[in-house]
C-alpha cells in the first residue's frame, strides 16, 4: 500500500514550505537586520570599544541645531559653533545669522547673537583668549542662468587731492558710450588722489576704489561688450570731472561669492562679539594665523566683487583693534593652510580650499613674512589635487613634521586620493615624502591631534561634496613614531564639505557638519545639511585608570619658565603636552599643535617647563595634559601662555 502522509505531516511541512518562500523573499530584510543587531552588539563591547573607541550622538535641542560650518574651542571649555547664513540664501535674504556657544560638560547650549554673516569667515586664537572672526559674506553667488541682470566690476575713480569721496549702495553709473546705467550694491568710499611735486612739477594720480553695481533692468539688452567711462548720477561741477567709473565687460556670467571686511572679536567670558575695525579688503573664505607676537596674518578670500584677493595680505594688532597692510604681496588660493613656523616665517602646505587658478599659488613653501622671500619644498606627490586636503602639524611640535592627508582636483573636478605626505622642515633640504595611506580616496578629511601623540582621521568623501554617494563612514588613528594607521570604530554619519572636527578638554572628540550637494546616488535629489554633531571617544578613555592633574584652576606660565602640578602616581607619567586648542573650517585648523614640556617627577607630582620659542609656543591658552606609560592621558587644565616682551615684530605698513 502506497505511504499517505497524516494531515498533520502534510499541514507541518506546507507551513515549512511557506517559511521557506517567505524567507527567501525577505532573506535580504532578515540578514540586513541581524547584520545591524549584531553590529550594534559587536560595537558596544567592553573589548571592542578600548581597542577602536566609541560613538556617540549629541542630544542637540531642536532650537539650537544649526548649519555648523565653523567650530573652535575656547578657553571656558565651551565650544562656539557658527553657522552664519549656514550657506542658505534664504536665511542670507532674511538676514537670519546664527551662532550657539555648546558646553559639552554640562551638555548646555546657548544661541548667541550674530551681527554680520559670519558664513565663510576666517577666524584664529588670540593672545588673551578672544577668538577673531574676520571676513564673511556680503553676497551669494548667482550660477550661470540665474543671473538675471548684467553685473560686473565698477573701478571708481577720484583724481582730487583735496578729499575723498563717498558713494552710498544705489548710486547710478551712466556710460558715455554704452548710455546704459547701472546701480552700486554696497557703498563705497574712494580716497583722495597722491598729489607729488611742487609748482610746475605736481602730479596727481588718481586713486581707485571697487564696487559691484548691475543694470535697473533685467534682459541682455542693458549689458555692455566693452570698456567705457561712466558718469557719476548726482555730481557737478569740478566733482562730476574728477569722480567716475571704468567697467570692462558688464554681463551675464557667473557671480561667485561676495567677501565683507567686518571683523569681531568673540569675547568667551561675556559670551557675545566685540566690533574690532574692519579688514583692508573684503574677505570670503580667508586663512587667519597667529604668528608669535601675538598678531595675526589674514591672508586670501574673495573680495567684494567675488574675486580672490590677488596678494594684498595684511596684519591685525589686538592691542590697537587696527588692520594694516603688509608692504609686499604674495598670492595664495582661498582658505590656504599657513602653519606658524619659526621667526617671521609661514609654512604653506599647499592645502586650500575653494578659489583661484590651478596653476598659482599652489605650490607649498616657507614663507617669511617681513621678507616676502618663498622657498618651494618640493616633493609633494598628487600635486594637482590637493585642494581640499587637511593638513596637520604632526606631534610633538619640535619635530617640525607636517602630513598633508588626501584632497582634490581643482573645483569640481572628480579626481581624489588617498595619499598622504609627510615634510621636515629641520632637515637641510626639505623634501615631501609620501606616508601610508589613508582608508580611501577622500576630499575633506578630518584630523585631530590627540593627546596621546596620534592623529584621528575621519569621514570625507570621494568625489566633489559627496557626489554620487561618495561618503566615506572610516576612520583610524596614525601613529607618528612609528609611521602607521590603524582603523578604528566607523562614524555614525557622512561628512564632507563644511565639516570638521576638534579635541575637548577630556580627551573625545567632536564632528560637525557636513554639506552634500546631492542625496542619493544618481544625483537626482538635492543634499540636506548634516546638523548632527557625534562624539568619539578615543580608546585611552575605555582604560581602567588615567592619571589626574589635581589642580586644576588655570594658570598663566611665560615661555621659559617652570611651573608644578599635583597629580596622581607621579611615577606612572611618562610625559606632557601642551595643546592649543583647535578653530576648523573648510578642512582647514591650522591652530592645532600638541608640544612637549620638559619634565621632572616629585614625590607629589611633575614640575614642567614650557619652551622658550615663540614661533613654537605661540600665545594663547593652551590644554595640559599628563599621560602615563600607556598613553592614557589626563583630563587637560588650562595654562595661559602669554606674548612674549621679546617677540620680534614683521615690518607692516599703513
Amino acid at each position: 500500500m502506497r505511504f499517505q502522509p497524516s494531515r498533520r505531516t502534510r499541514r507541518t511541512a506546507v507551513g515549512a514550505a511557506v517559511f521557506i518562500v517567505l524567507a527567501g523573499m525577505n532573506g535580504p530584510a532578515i540578514w540586513g537586520y541581524a547584520a545591524t543587531r549584531y553590529h550594534d552588539y559587536k560595537i558596544n563591547q567592553t573589548a571592542y570599544k578600548a581597542k577602536n573607541g566609541h560613538w556617540d550622538v549629541v542630544d542637540v535641542p531642536r532650537e539650537y541645531r544649526i548649519n555648523t560650518i565653523h567650530a573652535a574651542l575656547l578657553h571656558t571649555g565651551k565650544v562656539l559653533l557658527v553657522a552664519g547664513s549656514g550657506n542658505n540664501a534664504a536665511n542670507f535674504k532674511a538676514k537670519s545669522f546664527r551662532t550657539v556657544l555648546w558646553d559639552p560638560r554640562k551638555d548646555t547650549f546657548k544661541n548667541i547673537p550674530t551681527p554680520k554673516d559670519l558664513f565663510c569667515a576666517g577666524h584664529t586664537q588670540l593672545a588673551d583668549g578672544k577668538l577673531l572672526v574676520a571676513g564673511g559674506t556680503q553676497r551669494y553667488e548667482k550660477l550661470d542662468g540665474d543671473v538675471t541682470k548684467a553685473g560686473g566690476l565698477m573701478v571708481v575713480h577720484n583724481e582730487n587731492p583735496d578729499k575723498p569721496m563717498t558713494f552710498p549702495a544705489g548710486t547710478r553709473f551712466t556710460g558715455k558710450a554704452s548710455r546704459k546705467t547701472f546701480e552700486s550694491k554696497d557703498a563705497v568710499l574712494v580716497p583722495r588722489a597722491k598729489k607729488e611735486g611742487e609748482g610746475d612739477q605736481v602730479k596727481v594720480t588718481a586713486s581707485t576704489a571697487r564696487v559691484y553695481v548691475e543694470a535697473l533692468e533685467k534682459g541682455h539688452e542693458y549689458e555692455t561688450g566693452a570698456t567705457d567711462n561712466f558718469r557719476i548720477e548726482g555730481l557737478s561741477g569740478a566733482d562730476a570731472q574728477n569722480s567716475y567709473g571704468i567697467a570692462n565687460k558688464l554681463s551675464f556670467d557667473k557671480k561667485d561669492f561676495q567677501g565683507i571686511r567686518d571683523s569681531f572679536e568673540f569675547d568667551p567670558v561675556a559670551e557675545r562679539y566685540v566690533t574690532v575695525d574692519p579688514m583692508e579688503e573684503a574677505r570670503w573664505y580667508p586663512t587667519l594665523t597667529t604668528l608669535q607676537d601675538g598678531r595675526v596674518l589674514s591672508v586670501s578670500g574673495l573680495d567684494e566683487i567675488g574675486q580672490v584677493v590677488p596678494g594684498k595680505n595684511e596684519i591685525y594688532d589686538p592691542a590697537t583693534k587696527k588692520w594694516s597692510y603688509l608692504p609686499k604681496e604674495r598670492f595664495f588660493p582661498t582658505y590656504p593652510a599657513l602653519f606658524l613656523a619659526g621667526k617671521d616665517k609661514v609654512f604653506y602646505t599647499g592645502s586650500n580650499a575653494g578659489y583661484g587658478p590651478a596653476d598659482k599659488g599652489r605650490v607649498p613653501g616657507l614663507w617669511d613674512v617681513a621678507s616676502n622671500e618663498f622657498t618651494e619644498v618640493p616633493g609633494i606627490s598628487d600635486p594637482q589635487i590637493l585642494e581640499t586636503s587637511m593638513s596637520v602639524l604632526l606631534p610633538p611640535a619640535q619635530q617640525q613634521r607636517y602630513m598633508v592627508l588626501g584632497g582634490g582636483g581643482v573645483g569640481e573636478d572628480r579626481k581624489s586620493t588617498a595619499k598622504t605626505r609627510i615634510v621636515d622642515l629641520r632637515d637641510e633640504k626639505p623634501r615631501f615624502h609620501d606616508g601610508p595611506d589613508l582608508y580611501a580616496k577622500v576630499r575633506y578629511p578630518s584630523s585631530v591631534i590627540l593627546p596621546d601623540d596620534t592623529v584621528l582621521t575621519t569621514n570625507g568623501s570621494g568625489d566633489y561634496r559627496g557626489r554620487s554617494d561618495s561618503n566615506v563612514l572610516k576612520a583610524e588613528l596614525y601613529d607618528p613614531r612609528t609611521n602607521s594607521t590603524r582603523p578604528v570604530a566607523d562614524p555614525l554619519v557622512g561628512r564632507n564639505y563644511h565639516s570638521g572636527a576638534l579635541l575637548l578638554p577630556d580627551g573625545r572628540v567632536m564632528t560637525f557638519g557636513s554639506d552634500s550637494l546631492f542625496g542619493d546616488a544618481d544625483n537626482t535629489k538635492m543634499g540636506t545639511f548634516q546638523q548632527q554633531i557625534d562624539l568619539y571617544t578615543p580608546p585611552y578613555r575605555f582604560r581602567e585608570a588615567r592619571p589626574e592633574i589635581k589642580d586644576t584652576g588655570p594658570r598663566t606660565v611665560g615661555l621659559g619658565e617652570r611651573t608644578t602640578y599635583r597629580t596622581s602616581d607621579p611615577k606612572g607619567i611618562s610625559r606632557a603636552r601642551l595643546i592649543r586648542p583647535g578653530s576648523f573650517t573648510h578642512v582647514t585648523n591650522i591652530e592645532q599643535r600638541s608640544i612637549a614640556l620638559d619634565m621632572e617627577k616629585s614625590a607629589n607630582g611633575v614640575t614642567l617647563t614650557v619652551p622658550k620659542d615663540p614661533s613654537l609656543v605661540p600665545p594663547g591658552w593652551y590644554m595640559l595634559h599628563v599621560i602615563d606609560g600607556k598613553g592614557t592621558p589626563s583630563e587637560a587644565v588650562w595654562v595661559k601662555v602669554p606674548v612674549a616682551e621679546s617677540a620680534p615684530v614683521a615690518e607692516e605698513t599703513s
